[in-house]
């Protein structure tokens, strides 16, 4: 079960659900400042104004990292410590905590993987209509451009987008994240201006000439019918368009699918794609982030009874609904525990889509971590579900995926959006109260996995 030579073994993060320092060095609020501070949008109210303190503790973070052996770091910028407002001139202070990051990095070798949006839209942008209006698209290129400048000198591997099926059906069409609208058609036009931010912003960092490598990540989960009625096939058919065929084929195939666009018909015209946008939105990555949790087992929507998946995992307007499948375990969240998925996604990628180099930019799981008696945290089930996924990649390389690193999320516990701190991800464990750091069983494995470069011992 060995991986390849060069192989990025990592962690990720993102800004907003770690670095704290909200009201800091000229930070700016972003959306979900506003909703997490809105009654009842949050788990108990809780909020990321302080989350884990990274801001202020990033070089004990850098430690920790290094104790583990990372490769690789994934990191969030947050756009509005770089633009308060979402536009004109760089907050230099901002710029300078990245800085800082990158250098920490540097020095320990651990090669940074930068994600230029990870759903923090400033909230001046939201109250000109946010990712619903296409002059946000062209303020996301300018932001880029400013970040690009001050780093792409130390940082090779740049991602535009973090999930933006997560940024503009959850937070535009179920209402469950920030701006939480719930509106099929804002998330379509979503949709739509977040592709394009991305096209728009590739071409400004390309202009630069800088050679860095540059992608754009998205959550991709093979969706699999309930059972054999052609209602349920039909439902999963839906559902495979609206999470993964509505951001692969434009990017890969310069067009969004007919299918899809017929079954929102009548909720949108599609005014917002303008001549010429797929074209720009389909030009060349240079790699493709993966973000994978689950695999969806749909049925066609029948309503009570049925051990459903949280809300999040709900599909607007696709009169179609998640079930657990028989047998399956689930982790704190809620979620499925289906190894082979990964597998079958990569491969899907490679075959259906583009041969091209993919990294898993995030994969982790929820459970109930807690501090023993002996001051440890046993996290056995996470050992088990990492090992088992780690083996699931391996497959997909064995059958021809150009898979390059693997970043497990997540670095630390930290604000799980509209849980709050009630759920933890981390290699690391977060005591929230005094913002202490104890590494789990987990990253003491990962640890080992990253020295051995396989999965064997």
């Amino acid at each position: 079960m060995s991986f390849p030579e060069g192989f990025l073994w990592g962690a990720a993060t993102a800004a907003y659900q770690v670095e704290g320092a909200a009201n800091e060095d000229g930070r700016g609020p972003s959306i979900w400042d506003t909703f997490s501070h809105t009654p009842g949008r949050v788990y108990r109210g809780d909020t990321g104004d302080v989350a884990c303190d990274h801001y202020h503790r990033v070089e004990e973070d850098l430690d920790l990292m290094a104790e583990i052996g990372l490769k690789a770091y994934r990191f969030s910028v947050a756009w509005p410590r770089v633009q308060p407002e979402g536009s004109g001139p760089a907050n230099q202070k901002g710029l300078d905590f990245y800085r800082r990051l990158v250098a920490g990095l540097r020095e320990r070798s651990i090669e940074p993987m930068l994600t230029l949006y990870h759903w923090d839209l400033p909230q001046a942008l939201e109250d000109r209509g946010g990712w619903t209006s296409r002059q946000t698209s062209e303020r996301f290129a300018e932001y880029a451009a400013l970040v690009y400048e001050a780093l792409s000198d130390s940082v090779s591997y740049w991602i535009t987008l973090n999930e933006p099926w997560v940024a503009a059906w959850m937070g535009y069409g179920l209402g469950v994240h920030a701006p939480g609208h719930r509106n099929s058609e804002k998330a379509l036009s979503a949709t739509h201006h977040l592709l394009l931010g991305h096209a728009l912003a590739l071409e400004a960092m390309r202009s630069s000439g800088n050679g860095n490598r540059l992608g754009v990540t998205l959550n991709l989960s093979p969706v699999r019918a309930a059972s054999a009625e052609t209602a349920d096939a039909e439902a999963a058919r839906r559902v495979d368009g609206n999470a993964n065929r509505l951001y692969l084929d434009p990017l890969f195939r310069g067009s969004y699918p007919q299918d899809v666009l017929e079954h929102y018909r009548n909720t949108s015209d599609f005014s917002f794609v303008r001549e010429g946008d797929l074209q720009r939105i389909a030009a060349p990555i240079d790699f493709l982030g993966v973000n994978y949790y689950m695999c969806h087992t749909i049925r066609a929507e029948a309503g009570g009874g049925a051990r459903e998946l949280p809300i999040g995992m709900r599909f607007s307007d696709l009169g179609a609904e998640t079930v657990l499948p028989e047998g399956v375990r689930t982790t704190a969240m809620g979620w499925p525990v289906e190894p082979d998925g990964l597998t079958e996604i990569l491969v899907r990628v490679k075959e259906e889509y583009r041969d091209l180099p993919v990294f898993v930019t995030e994969n982790g799981c929820a459970i109930y971590d807690y501090v023993d008696p002996e001051g440890e945290v046993n996290d056995f089930e996470r050992v088990s579900y990492l090992r088992e996924h780690f083996r699931a990649a391996q497959a997909a390389i064995e059958r021809g995926v150009d898979l390059r690193g693997y970043m497990v999320w997540s670095l630390l516990d930290n604000f799980e959006w509209a849980e709050g701190y009630s759920k933890r991800f981390g290699l690391v464990f977060v005591d929230y109260g005094t913002r202490r750091r104890i590494p789990k069983d987990s990253a003491r494995w990962y640890a080992e996995v990253i020295r051995r470069g396989d999965l064997e011992g």
